[in-house]
């Protein structure tokens, strides 16, 4: 079995807006600090999206121009990298789909 890349999982808390969470678990699983503007991009919730279980993403892109975010793993994460979007990895569930309307928002901005 290979291991794929994934977005990182947790119980939302009822008590923080969706995009507080965004940026917590962007620190907490990659080290970066981000106090810029981040763009929803879609909640993904299909049943058996995720063979562990039901589970909802929600993804958020961010405009970083020339800015260098050096990812470290973090919390559940094992390992942080980033990918240029013409040569990613194989990615894990229905997160091709996650990249591609991701890709779309900004290219719609």
């Amino acid at each position: 079995m290979t291991a794929q890349p994934e977005a990182p999982r947790r119980r939302g808390d009822k008590q923080r807006h969706a995009i507080v969470s965004a940026v917590r678990e962007l620190l907490e699983e990659t080290g970066v600090r981000w106090d810029d503007v981040l763009t929803q991009v879609g909640a993904y919730g299909d049943p058996g999206r995720d063979p562990r279980g039901w589970t909802v993403s929600v993804a958020w892109t961010a405009h970083v121009g020339d800015v260098v975010l050096d990812a470290v793993g973090g919390d559940d994460a094992a390992d942080a990298e980033w990918h240029a979007v013409a040569d990613l990895p194989d990615l894990a569930f229905d997160h091709n789909r996650i990249v591609s309307d991701a890709l779309d928002r900004v290219q719609s901005i």
